[in-house]
């Protein structure tokens, strides 16, 4: 029998979201026929590796999200401890975490992207970066952590600067109207194409996590064309990042002057959620892979490197 640990917890802003991944993937694999150790990672390393070390297993589950846990940090400790691990491997993972080294590969890649530029907490106190309206955001966080809409008449531009707590890089983004896209990729498939509604200004982290926060609309009604183009792009982003076993690429669909309308990506996400109300599952799911199933073939594609 495969014996699977599951890292899950760990220090980033998505801590929670982590630990219900986490729950939710022990469940699946112990039906799905594995031996599983939950390993709930802390500050602490040394313990990390050492309950790692004492669990001995043939696969590692990478259940964590946000920094440490999907940049590549884990990444480079599973790789030293020559433990095959799923999802990306460091290189991808780094890059996919770093808005700004991902939207140059989607650019190189001839992608369609949203104009950006990278500017410092003082650079945005003193002026608009970008027309408005425009999105800043954390260079390296994830599930929407840190994001804010500056729209015209809205004052808070220099308060947002001065309280600024992540990453000294913030990316300002055209703020793209229309609609919330999303792509699941599971090895060189790209599954379905869901769209995200919700009630909040935008997709933000409550809207994600919280019961009732979104609505999932699968398969997202939307013009063929930018269906097709969507699940295309989605396995390009993967590709072009170098990414393996699940991804999940996220767009901007603007169709507010008619149909097709424009498609923009806005990034790929490495180690998508895994709780009851996840994309990725979800996606799964329609096109006919149980939950157990979809982990248990995480697992088959686990390796270093």
């Amino acid at each position: 029998m495969t014996h699977v640990a599951v890292l899950h917890g760990g220090v980033s802003a998505e801590r929670e979201v982590s630990l219900a991944t986490g729950a939710q993937v022990v469940a699946a694999l112990r039906q799905a026929g594995f031996d599983v150790t939950p390993i709930e990672v802390t500050q602490d390393l040394a313990a990390v590796i050492a309950a790692l070390q004492a669990a001995k297993p043939d696969v590692v589950f990478n259940a964590l999200h946000g920094r440490f846990g999907e940049d590549g940090c884990i990444q480079g400790v599973l790789d030293w401890l020559g433990l095959p691990y799923t999802h990306s491997g460091l290189r991808a993972s780094a890059v996919a975490m770093d808005k700004a080294a991902a939207k140059a590969a989607f650019a190189a890649a001839g992608l369609p992207v949203a104009p950006s530029r990278i500017v410092s907490p003082e650079e945005l106190e003193a002026e608009d970066p970008l027309p408005r309206p425009y999105v800043v955001k954390p260079v390296n966080e994830g599930s929407s952590v840190g994001v804010e809409i500056l729209r015209e008449g809205d004052n808070r531009r220099a308060e947002v600067a001065r309280k600024w707590r992540y990453d000294r890089r913030i990316m300002a983004e055209a703020y793209i109207p229309g609609r919330e896209l999303t792509v699941a990729v599971m090895g060189d498939r790209p599954l379905e194409v869901t769209e995200i509604a919700t009630g909040n200004v935008f997709y933000d982290y409550e809207a994600k996590y919280a019961d009732g926060g979104s609505r999932h609309t699968l398969p997202a009604p939307v013009h063929p064309a930018i269906r097709e183009q969507a699940m295309e792009v989605a396995l390009r982003a993967h590709q072009a990042l170098g990414c393996r076993g699940v991804s999940r690429a996220d767009f901007r669909y603007d169709d507010t002057a008619g149909e097709p309308g424009r498609l923009y990506i806005l990034e790929v996400n490495t180690q998508p959620g895994m709780t009851r109300t996840s994309l990725v599952p979800e996606q799964a799911a329609h096109v006919g892979i149980p939950f157990p199933d979809l982990c248990a073939w995480m697992v088959r594609e686990a390796r270093c490197g």
